[in-house]
């Protein structure tokens, strides 16, 4: 991609829309392009605490600050509780970007309800902890000095009360769609994922969608070339679409559930391999197009010919929304 900038305008403006990386483009001529390179008003999102739309809230996973002492692998774990069983209680799985994708267990001593006289019986549980309190007065930051005084507690903890929506903060930019899946509380997110508690199968077909992709595509961070999904610029700035009837509501929940109910049938094969675009069975791939038109017909009844007019569709949305906030702002 070639951008120019300069501090002065021209009247021949050009966008170049590629249907296809590889294959030749097409010339737009536009009266304006924003730093979104589209044809629309100059805007920047904002970082927002909360969705602009009435949806489920989205949060960060948990973070350790444990130098690894918490975590373990299956043969790590086993190994553990041979020699202490009665710490399997305490074990939980959990649940970060890499494992999601690959199909891989990690688990974690999870000790948010442990009791002093429980630490004092499990002596090597208790070791753990302890590496974990020298670790952190060890730090050069305030921050984490003071988590030491809650030692067997992870450093940041913002697990789910409720079964959610896991999100990868990181993924492949040759996927179509980013994973998501639905996990109940039991597993622990970890803070290499976001999380959305309480959604529904109306919100994961939209988040799973060729629309929300578009938009992700468009505004996320990147790490290297990778997707960054961020909760406050994607996620929480996201134009969903207004007040769908029931019908179409349905619809997408049906599409959602077929999806989730095709990648069952692949539940030993990584997700990493079923969304990777050379390998991604055509049943998924049919079962991801019957959503993708449920979800646009929940935008506009006429069908979407190309992503930049997803782009421009969103974007005109997100403007409505927003303009509201600030007419609320002047009428208070």
């Amino acid at each position: 991609m070639l951008i120019g900038f300069a501090n002065f305008d021209t009247k021949d403006k050009k966008i170049f829309n590629y249907h296809d990386v590889k294959g030749e483009p097409v010339e737009l001529k536009v009266e304006n392009i924003n730093p979104y390179l589209v044809n629309q008003k100059d805007f920047v999102l904002q970082s927002r605490t909360t969705p602009i739309c009435n949806v489920s809230q989205i949060s960060f996973g948990s973070m350790p600050n444990d130098e690894g002492n918490f975590l373990f692998t299956d043969q790590e774990k086993n190994e553990f509780l041979e020699k202490e069983p009665d710490a399997e209680k305490f074990f939980k799985l959990l649940i970060s970007a890499k494992e999601f994708l690959n199909n891989e267990n990690r688990w974690c001593l999870w000790l948010v309800d442990i009791k002093p006289s429980e630490i004092k019986s499990l002596p090597m549980v208790a070791k753990r902890i302890e590496n974990v309190k020298n670790y952190r007065l060890q730090s050069t930051r305030e921050a984490t000095k003071k988590l030491a005084d809650y030692p067997y507690l992870f450093g940041e903890i913002r697990q789910p009360n409720s079964d959610y929506i896991l999100i990868p903060r990181v993924t492949s930019e040759n996927r179509y769609y980013i994973p998501m899946a639905f996990f109940t509380k039991d597993y622990i997110v970890s803070d290499s994922c976001l999380a959305v508690p309480n959604a529904t199968f109306y919100e994961f077909g939209i988040l799973m969608s060729s629309i929300h992709m578009a938009w992700v595509r468009q505004v996320c961070g990147r790490l290297k070339s990778d997707y960054r999904y961020s909760n406050n610029l994607v996620y929480n700035n996201f134009p969903w679409p207004e007040t769908p009837d029931f019908n179409k509501y349905s619809k997408v929940e049906e599409g959602a559930k077929e999806v989730l109910a095709v990648r069952e049938e692949y539940k030993s094969e990584k997700l990493a391999d079923l969304y990777d675009p050379i390998s991604m069975p055509k049943k998924l791939v049919d079962a991801h197009k019957k959503l993708d038109k449920a979800v646009d017909l929940c935008y506009r009844p006429q069908p979407f010919t190309s992503e930049l007019g997803r782009i421009e569709f969103l974007f005109d949305l997100y403007e409505k929304y927003t303009s509201l906030f600030k007419e609320n702002k002047k009428k208070k």
